[in-house]
């Protein structure tokens, strides 16, 4: 595994903040919700062997500071951004890269290679929460309206109770801060400080996205429909059951719940690797 270098990329109306470790074909880790690039830091390593792999915190999470005011996500904008990390990392027009995305993350990654096709070599959606697409769309966005309802009345720790048992998260819920080593202590920090703007400008953005499945379809044989085991039946779930359908392609179950990158490290980034090597699904 190479060294990581952390860099700054300065975007339309934000810096990202990204990190770049190991060699070979580009792998793009999309990070989703309140989180940041620090969720990866468990299947980093063993990926890195194999692939330089560019993670980063999505604009208005972490370091990646907007540079006026925040403003709702713009999915399209979301997108953007990931393919001016590739264009930063592999050049304008440069290779094709592969790309794993979960949460929010993954339905940035399906924007992506909607929109630019020629850049993405696979893509692995993750459990992608665009709950539009759902026979019960509307129960989900009332649910997602609920939680933004309680932080708005209530506050976090309201909204956050709401949201957790309602997509099925309570299980994936850190242990208390103090009882964390100090790396994931400070993971958990940052993410409790992306919280309120998760609320504010993300959740119901990223959760009303409605994808284009005819594009998708266009480009079948370069996307995995992703979910965890333990939490492919729970609401962030559910979507990529639907896309599965329509690309014709069985969804791929991963070790975990909708974290399994971080409950389950080794075994999830062992599963990864072997679709990546896969080269078509």
């Amino acid at each position: 595994m190479g060294a990581k270098t952390v860099n700054k990329l300065a975007v339309p109306g934000a810096t990202l903040h990204y990190e770049v470790t190991g060699s070979g074909p580009v792998l793009l880790l999309i990070a989703g919700g309140g989180t940041d690039a620090g969720v990866y830091s468990g299947i980093v390593g063993q990926l890195a062997a194999e692939y330089t792999v560019v993670t980063y915190d999505p604009r208005g999470n972490s370091r990646s500071r907007y540079d006026g005011d925040a403003t709702d996500e713009s999915i399209e904008q979301s997108a953007a951004d990931a393919l001016a990390l590739l264009d930063a990392v592999a050049g304008a027009g440069g290779e094709t890269a592969y790309v794993f995305g979960s949460g929010a993350g993954a339905i940035t990654g399906l924007e992506l290679i909607s929109r630019h096709p020629d850049r993405v070599r696979m893509l692995v959606a993750h459990e992608p929460p665009c709950t539009e697409i759902l026979p019960d769309a509307a129960d989900a966005r009332a649910f997602f309206e609920e939680v933004c309802t309680a932080y708005r009345e209530e506050g976090l720790t309201a909204a956050d109770v709401v949201f957790m048992m309602g997509t099925g998260m309570d299980d994936d819920a850190m242990p208390p801060l103090e009882d964390l080593l100090p790396e994931y202590r400070e993971l958990a920090e940052r993410m409790q400080a992306n919280a309120a703007n998760f609320y504010e400008h993300k959740l119901l953005p990223f959760t009303r996205y409605v994808p284009d499945l005819d594009a998708l379809k266009r480009v079948a044989d370069r996307v995995v429909p992703a979910a965890g085991l333990e939490s492919y039946r729970h609401l962030p779930g559910r979507p990529v059951e639907v896309i599965a359908e329509h690309l014709g392609w069985p969804v791929v179950m991963f070790p975990g719940g909708h974290g399994g990158y971080s409950s389950h490290p080794a075994p999830f980034a062992t599963h990864l690797a072997h679709l990546l090597r896969s080269d078509t699904v």
